[in-house]
């Protein structure tokens, strides 16, 4: 894109974990208000994202390990931001499991790389620190749903990791009054997230299912357990809304406020195939420990920066079996690639 002299309301946003699910529909966001922003970029891998399709976006992107503590220093000290969209991160709880090292690394020491960064070049931009919903860990139903007050008591490394990272960005507001503000984003969902996430691994197989008309099993994990299910683009609504009315140094919860089982999603979605399949269990799918049920409350958001989710989950899931149905290319069988 060629570059123009920013005007005096244009906002400068360093987005790290650029290359990822949530960032691009923050772009995609940003070039939908049509307002002028620059973005510089970071991640380990390409894009994959057109910059020119926005026009009053200045897009640039930089490969750099957040763990090289010079080669962020310079890119913050030299592009300046307004805003840090902090998205970097070993984002599967299953995965942490596996290697709960790679998830402590790439979530706690990631961030505290950028807060120091921050702290010696002496910026005041604003920084928004993404946790998750996974910190609340197990709770009692009377508990739900979950306020930003209920004390966290992770289960997993994914989850300890993220707390950890919550209590360096508190402790960082509280010494050295860096502008943070943290939030406890809950499972979020839209087409083109990897199908890693559980959603998505649902709605790619039931696509493959409906082409090839073979044994119609849907392999899955445990089923039974409730999340709060949101879609990102409401997620990325809040991030910046947070940005610009958000308060220093408070945890926001980002979610729907409602629960729904994982069997109860497949079922909706099956349905909407007109599919009748049976799920088949894998157990090496199942984490070795679990919060059966995590719904949160928005309200606090709601009342601070007046965010809403505005977007039903019938429409998240449309979204995700539609992307699926456009990649495997269905309509060359004489089928209709929407639902």
């Amino acid at each position: 894109m060629t570059e123009r002299k920013n005007s005096p309301d244009c906002r400068k946003y360093l987005v790290t974990g650029f290359s990822g699910f949530v960032s691009r529909n923050y772009i995609e966001y940003l070039g939908l208000r049509n307002s002028e922003a620059e973005i510089m970029g970071i991640d380990l891998r390409e894009p994959d994202i057109r910059f020119d399709q926005y026009r009053k976006l200045i897009i640039k992107f930089q490969r750099i390990d957040l763990r090289d503590r010079e080669k962020l220093c310079k890119v913050v000290y030299d592009f300046k931001p307004d805003y840090i969209l902090h998205l970097a991160s070993f984002s599967s709880v299953a995965g942490s499991w596996n290697n709960p090292c790679n998830s402590f690394q790439n979530n706690v020491n990631i961030f505290l790389n950028l807060l120091e960064v921050v702290r010696a070049i002496g910026s005041n931009c604003r920084i928004i620190c993404v946790g998750s919903s996974e910190e609340y860990g197990n709770v009692k139903i009377s508990d739900l749903p979950l306020s930003e007050d209920k004390i966290p008591n992770p289960t997993s490394p994914f989850g300890i990791a993220r707390l950890s990272q919550e209590m360096l960005a508190k402790l960082y507001v509280e010494v050295y009054d860096l502008d943070i503000i943290l939030t406890r984003s809950f499972n979020h969902i839209g087409a083109g997230q990897d199908e890693k996430f559980a959603v998505s691994s649902f709605a790619k197989q039931l696509v493959e299912l409906l082409q090839e008309r073979k044994n119609e099993f849907l392999v899955a994990g445990d089923v039974t357990i409730i999340r709060d299910f949101i879609d990102v683009r409401d997620v990325v609504k809040a991030y910046y809304q947070l940005f610009r009315e958000g308060k220093k140094g408070e945890v926001y919860n980002i979610c729907s406020g409602y629960g729904i089982s994982l069997q109860n999603i497949i079922e909706i979605m099956s349905n909407k195939l007109k599919l009748d399949i049976t799920i088949k269990e894998d157990r090496s799918l199942r984490r070795p420990k679990d919060n059966p049920v995590i719904i949160g409350s928005n309200r606090k958001i709601k009342s601070d920066i007046q965010w809403n989710n505005e977007i039903p989950l019938e429409e998240s899931l449309n979204d995700v079996l539609n992307y699926y149905l456009i990649k495997n290319e269905y309509s060359a069988k004489g089928k209709s690639t929407h639902i």
